[in-house]
């Protein structure tokens, strides 16, 4: 659903008239926020080690919701991998004023009691990215259990010849706090289940240092000869798997990720890292921003969120499930390079030239 200048500017003399006619607070501009005060939305986002919240998710959501709605104001925060911070994150928010919170929670269970007192008070919420448990209004993310099994696809791709039953896999999940950790398993067992040995299962909590821990450990455990393929749950913790090879000396383990970031891709295209899961960042941080503006707006939301999910506290979610893509060597220039993500002179620098020529991207 478009909207247009004219459609801000109708906000802007409604909450006027009100203003004028009984001096109330108006309930679009937020509860607790005084007549004339710009309309608010909260943007909570749950940490900074995984590039994609501060580089892309929070400018582009910025940036669609001020062309959506130029009189509404953005609040941002980010929780810094702490569920008690984004907690006090949503009061602060909701204390100054916030009609809408649209939120990607660090702990989908610990944040329901503080979405449940932001309910109470009026506020509308958007899950993103993570289902949080709680009365939500709309959730955008993509189809995880899609995304697990690309990546088990791209796993057992990786391997070739060498995905046989027998050959032993290490699995590096993602924090088990994260709702989406669960549908990214379920999807990669579909996948790969009978076909390989899922020798070695730990969590990576979404931290590289603690991947490359347990996988240093599953080394030790199995030998690091034995080991035939290695999936991590995101390219983050991706990148401390490619650290603990290093230090044991191993090399053309094949190892996959998801989320396309750059270091990623710059990993794919020099061999260190076989494919990664594209999840185009652009559409679904504009998806929120556009329920976000027609919950603030009063509008309806189902053609915008036409899917249903039930979320672990029971709950059914209006849901926006988007498409994620499979992204090895072969696809780069047609997928993050064709979107506008990174330019080819962004992931080819001096370290990856030679390798960018053979992969035919220079």
């Amino acid at each position: 659903m478009k909207r247009t200048l004219a459609a801000a500017t109708a906000l802007t003399l409604l909450l006027g008239l009100g203003a004028a006619g009984c001096g109330s607070t108006s309930a679009a501009a937020g509860p607790g926020t005084s007549v004339g005060t710009p309309p608010m939305i909260g943007l909570l986002l749950p940490e900074d080690t995984t590039t994609r919240y501060e580089q892309f998710d929070r400018p582009l959501f910025e940036a669609k919701v001020k062309a959506l709605a130029p009189t509404v104001q953005v609040r941002y925060a980010n929780a810094g991998g702490s569920a008690q911070t984004q907690a006090q994150q949503v009061r602060t928010m909701v204390n100054a004023g916030v009609a809408v919170l649209v939120v990607d929670a660090e702990d989908s269970a610990q944040i329901k009691s503080s979405l449940e007192d932001a309910k109470a008070k009026g506020v509308k919420i958007v899950a993103y990215d993570r289902l949080a448990q709680g009365p939500v209004d709309a959730y955008v993310s993509f189809d995880n259990e899609k995304v697990g099994e690309l990546q088990g696809q791209g796993l057992l791709g990786a391997m070739g010849d060498k995905a046989t039953p027998s050959a032993k896999v290490v699995e590096i999940d993602g924090d088990a706090a994260d709702p989406n950790t669960l549908d990214y398993e379920r999807g990669f067992l579909a996948a790969v289940q009978g076909r390989v040995n899922i020798a070695y299962d730990a969590s990576g909590m979404w931290k590289p240092d603690v991947a490359a821990q347990k996988v240093t450990a599953a080394i030790n455990q199995l030998g690091g000869r034995n080991i035939a393929g290695i999936y991590s749950a995101n390219d983050g913790m991706a990148a401390g798997v490619v650290s603990a090879l290093r230090g044991a000396g191993l090399t053309g383990v094949p190892l996959g990720g998801q989320d396309a970031q750059l270091d990623a891709v710059q990993r794919i295209v020099a061999g260190t890292q076989a494919y990664t899961v594209y999840k185009a960042y652009r559409p679904e941080a504009e998806a929120a921003a556009e329920l976000a503006v027609d919950l603030l707006q009063g509008h309806e939301i189902v053609s915008l969120a036409p899917g249903m999910k039930i979320s672990e506290s029971g709950d059914a979610v209006h849901a926006d499930l988007l498409t994620p893509v499979l992204l090895t060597r072969a696809n780069i220039r047609q997928t993050v390079v064709a979107d506008g993500l990174y330019t080819v002179g962004q992931i080819c620098t001096a370290q990856y030239a030679a390798a960018c020529r053979a992969a035919g991207l220079e």
